[in-house]
């Protein structure tokens, strides 16, 4: 029997279940790619929001990267909350050393609850040392403002961003929609040269905490299966999209992505 795609998320935990490690491993799993870990911080959170975080040494996050790529390897690997620029510096140092050509780079700087995740002194390590070395990068709206410096109100900001993100040397960029206005939510992906846009149906649910981890490991699974990076954008968002649309019904907050939402409708 031929081995699953590999892919290895590079994150922090979220205790509820919804985002972070947990939420990057059930994209894995759902997608048909073998999900490994390394975990970077280890929070306290629920739907209603994180009431505590504990930075993981950066020695055990080298550590944790190396145990997983020289053994089982990794076809595509995905960063998540790398809270200070000791552990971004530490992580991109990793990945170098490793070689890894397949890096989706989600941007976390802020959760659902709105409670910060990624110090403020690491936004400059964020955008000279990782985003270099990013096949794509999936920053929201708000990540994308705080990256570039600019107000995004709609997709033409949206596309100026791209360029700008693109220009600290990540290969693609996907700025996603969910935060503008408008009957949908539409995802932009710039690649050096073009554009190309991706367009779902706007679903009225508070049920979307973890979307963006979600959206980056579909990302990542795509490329550890052999997708282009188009190819896997297209696959993540009408994953996304589905999971959403399932409405799963947990907590009592902003609750999670049905991330199984395929075995629920088989």
């Amino acid at each position: 029997m031929p081995s699953l795609p590999t892919a290895m998320t590079i994150a922090g935990s979220d205790s509820g279940g919804g985002a972070g490690i947990q939420a990057d491993l059930k994209t894995f799993a759902a997608l048909g790619v073998y999900g490994t870990s390394a975990l970077t911080a280890i929070t306290a959170q629920n739907t209603l929001g994180v009431t505590a975080i504990h930075e993981i040494p950066t020695e055990v996050i080298a550590a944790q990267i190396e145990a997983i790529v020289t053994d089982i390897g990794a076809d595509a690997v995905k960063t998540g909350m790398l809270s200070s620029s000791a552990v971004i510096r530490t992580v991109a140092r990793e990945l170098k050393r490793r070689r890894v050509t397949r890096l989706v780079v989600d941007p976390v700087m802020v959760a659902k609850g709105g409670d910060r995740l990624l110090q403020e002194e690491a936004v400059e390590a964020l955008r000279t040392v990782l985003l270099p070395l990013a096949t794509v990068v999936t920053p929201n709206t708000p990540e994308a403002e705080v990256l570039t410096g600019m107000t995004i109100r709609n997709n033409k900001d949206a596309r100026e961003a791209a360029r700008r993100i693109a220009a600290m040397g990540a290969k693609s960029v996907v700025v996603k929609g969910g935060h503008l206005e408008g009957r949908e939510a539409v995802d932009t992906l710039y690649d050096g040269s073009g554009f190309q846009e991706f367009t779902a149906e706007r679903i009225p649910t508070k049920n979307t905490h973890g979307t963006g981890c979600t959206f980056a490991s579909a990302i990542a699974a795509g490329l550890a299966k052999g997708l282009s990076v188009p190819e896997a954008v297209a696959a993540a968002k009408d994953y996304v999209t589905s999971a959403i649309k399932a409405d799963l019904q947990i907590g009592h907050g902003h609750g999670p992505l049905d991330h199984f939402w395929m075995l629920r409708r088989g």
